[in-house]
């Protein structure tokens, strides 16, 4: 098993990335797929029309989320994702852990091309 870990810097207040990553009309905007979301502790969530899917594990307002990823039996992976005021916007911390290694090149790539690319575009619009 791996672990991901990556900064990400955005052009936006932490309250907004936070808002794009927990609100489900945001998500779809974003993604451009269909998502399942609610900000409470203990309900599964849907990405990209199910292609991540999992359980919400804690929430803090405009600075953390932490999520579980379904990989397959016995094997969920640990996301947690720090937001951190930055200049010139938001330091986005992203740290997976668990990760099973023959997808663990396919989730890296996902963090920097889906997850990161995507949103960070919303913000340059």
């Amino acid at each position: 098993m791996k672990e991901f870990k990556k900064y990400f810097q955005i052009s936006a207040a932490p309250e907004d990335v936070y808002n794009a990553l927990t609100n489900k009309l945001m998500i779809e905007i974003w993604t451009g797929e269909p998502a399942e979301m609610e900000t409470v502790p203990g309900t599964e969530f849907s990405l990209w029309d199910g292609a991540i899917y999992g359980k919400n594990i804690e929430f803090v307002p405009n600075h953390k989320i932490v999520q579980e990823w379904y990989f397959g039996e016995d094997e969920d992976s640990l996301v947690t994702i720090k937001l951190h005021e930055h200049k010139g916007g938001t330091s986005m911390e992203v740290r997976q852990s668990n990760i099973p290694d023959e997808a663990y090149e396919n989730i890296a790539e996902g963090w920097e091309e889906d997850y990161f690319a995507a949103l960070n575009q919303l913000f340059e619009e």
